[in-house]
C-alpha cells in the first residue's frame, strides 16, 4: 500500500464537510427546541423570537443563557396548578357557615358549639337531620310536627296526635 496524500486531503474535506453538516443541524435543532420550549413557558410572541434569536445569534453559550433566563414552569403546570388553588378554595368556601356567629361548622352539627344557634333539627319519625325551614323529611317522606297535611281528614289527625297533646285541648 502506498501513501497518498490526495486520499488523506479528500478523506480529511468529506470529514470537515460532515462535521460541519452535524453542528449546523445541531444549531437549528437547538433554534427549534428553544423556540417549542419558550412557546410552552410563556405566552409574548416577542419573548419567543428573542429566545430563538439569542440562541441562533451565540448557539451553545445562548443556549445556556436561555435555561437560565426561562420560566421555572410550563403555562400547562401554572394552569394545574392554578386549578388546584382554585380547587382548595372552593373546599374551604363550601364549608357551611352558621347563621349567628358565622364560624365554620360541620355537617352533622345540630347545635353551632360557640354561640349555641340551632343549626338542624332531627326527623321525629327516622332521625336524620334535615335543615330547618323543611317541612317535610326527605329520607322517611314523613312531615315534620305541624305541618298540615295534604287531604287528611280531621279525624286521620286526631289519631295521629300524642296522647298529652289530646288531653291539653
Amino acid at each position: 500500500m502506498t501513501f497518498d496524500p490526495t486520499q488523506i486531503r479528500s478523506f480529511l474535506l468529506a470529514l470537515t464537510g460532515f462535521g460541519g453538516a452535524f453542528l449546523a443541524a445541531l444549531w437549528l435543532a437547538l433554534i427549534v427546541w428553544t423556540y417549542r420550549d419558550i412557546r410552552n413557558r410563556h405566552r409574548d410572541r416577542l419573548v419567543h423570537i428573542l429566545a430563538a434569536g439569542l440562541v441562533a445569534l451565540l448557539n451553545l453559550p445562548g443556549v445556556l443563557v436561555y435555561l437560565v433566563l426561562r420560566p421555572a414552569h410550563t403555562l400547562e403546570e401554572e394552569y394545574e396548578r392554578t386549578l388546584e388553588e382554585e380547587a382548595l378554595l372552593q373546599a374551604i368556601e363550601d364549608q357551611p357557615l352558621c347563621p349567628g356567629c358565622e364560624r365554620r361548622v360541620r355537617e352533622d352539627w345540630v347545635v353551632c358549639p360557640n354561640c349555641q344557634t340551632k343549626l338542624k333539627k332531627p326527623c321525629h319519625h327516622c332521625g336524620k337531620l334535615m335543615e330547618l325551614p323543611w317541612n317535610i323529611c326527605p329520607y322517611c317522606g314523613t312531615p315534620a310536627p305541624g305541618m298540615r297535611r295534604e287531604g287528611a281528614t280531621m279525624e286521620e289527625i286526631v289519631q295521629n296526635l300524642p296522647k298529652e297533646e289530646i288531653s291539653k285541648d
